[in-house]
């Protein structure tokens, strides 16, 4: 008979775990992907520019030309994947959020060497035709600088 209630409580033990595991999985995935839509609306360029310091850079992208019809990720994230472009929203995001609230944005915001490169893949994604006959060792925006946020519109 002892052997028996021991044996229902570890079941009961471990259908209670169980249940946490799959409450906590459940909640993990929400907070992943969010309620809906507030993953596409974190990919929308109003979204990047609801913080102050990114004014002067949306403000530049919006008189940017044909580039305006993209979106900050499109350049900004790698966009190879789904995995390595949550990965680095994630990461970015993140770093983002501790700049900002610890007072230590600086003054003049410029790409990160990690960031270079992926905006320089991006650009060479998006102009593959373009650039297939050139010699794409160079950043792109060395010669366009003019796509730089802080020189849109300067020729």
């Amino acid at each position: 008979m002892q052997f028996l209630k021991s044996r229902q409580g570890s079941v009961a033990t471990s259908l209670v775990f169980l249940g946490v595991g799959i409450a906590g999985i459940g909640l993990l995935v929400f907070l992943l992907i969010g309620p809906p839509g507030l993953l596409a609306k974190s990919e929308s360029p109003a979204f990047c520019a609801s913080c102050h310091v990114m004014e002067d850079q949306y403000t530049a992208w919006n008189h940017a030309g044909a580039h305006r019809r993209i979106r900050c990720v499109d350049c900004h994230l790698p966009n190879g994947g789904p995995i390595g472009h949550y990965l680095w929203k994630s990461i970015d995001g993140m770093k983002d959020v501790l700049f900002f609230h610890s007072g230590q944005v600086p003054e003049r915001i410029i790409l990160s060497e990690h960031g270079a490169k992926v905006v320089q893949t991006n650009c060479l994604r998006c102009h593959e035709e373009t650039v297939s006959r050139m010699d794409t060792t160079r950043q792109c925006w060395n010669c366009h600088r003019q796509l730089q946020h802080r020189l849109t519109g300067t020729l």
